[in-house]
């Protein structure tokens, strides 16, 4: 049912724009990946911005999801929340995420789990961070963690053979 002043469209609540979601809906936009809770370095020259397999403390690297997502801000400092005034000022969310991707108008991938049904579906695409998360935030040096400057979080995953285009 259409709230007062609305028209109902009939599109799924992830096509609208961002503006336009409740938090609900904003919360089950997220696809569980878990590449935005990997470390990630800035180039104090550039600025580029590098991502690492190093995982936050409280990333699941099972589930590509926060261990304790409600209470995440009080347990790590640099937690983002993001919102749509913080999503305006990120560039460093993948190229895959489903708020980066509707920001800029673009629909969903085909794998993600509002469209298959199937919270699996981001781990067997190849987009989430299950398998690839080396270590924790706890158990790495500052000064070790350009070792374990990963390429793929920037990425878009390959598609396997038989996969639709």
């Amino acid at each position: 049912m259409a709230r007062s002043g609305e028209k109902e469209t009939g599109e799924p609540f992830w096509m609208k724009p961002l503006g336009e979601l409740t938090r609900a809906q904003w919360e089950k936009l997220c696809d569980g990946c878990g590449r935005c809770c990997l470390v990630k370095l800035e180039d104090e020259d550039s600025g580029e911005i590098y991502h690492t397999s190093v995982g936050c403390d409280l990333l699941d690297g099972d589930t590509g999801r926060c261990r304790d997502y409600a209470g995440r801000q009080s347990k790590v400092s640099d937690c983002v929340r993001l919102t749509m005034k913080a999503l305006a000022g990120i560039s460093w969310l993948p190229p895959t995420c489903a708020y980066r991707l509707r920001a800029e108008g673009k629909p969903l991938p085909d794998w993600h789990p509002l469209l298959t049904g199937d919270p699996a579906s981001v781990h067997a695409a190849g987009v989430s961070v299950r398998g690839r998360v080396a270590a924790h935030e706890e158990e790495v040096e500052t000064d070790d963690l350009p070792n374990f400057i990963v390429l793929w979080p920037k990425r878009w995953p390959r598609r396997k053979k038989g996969q639709a285009a």
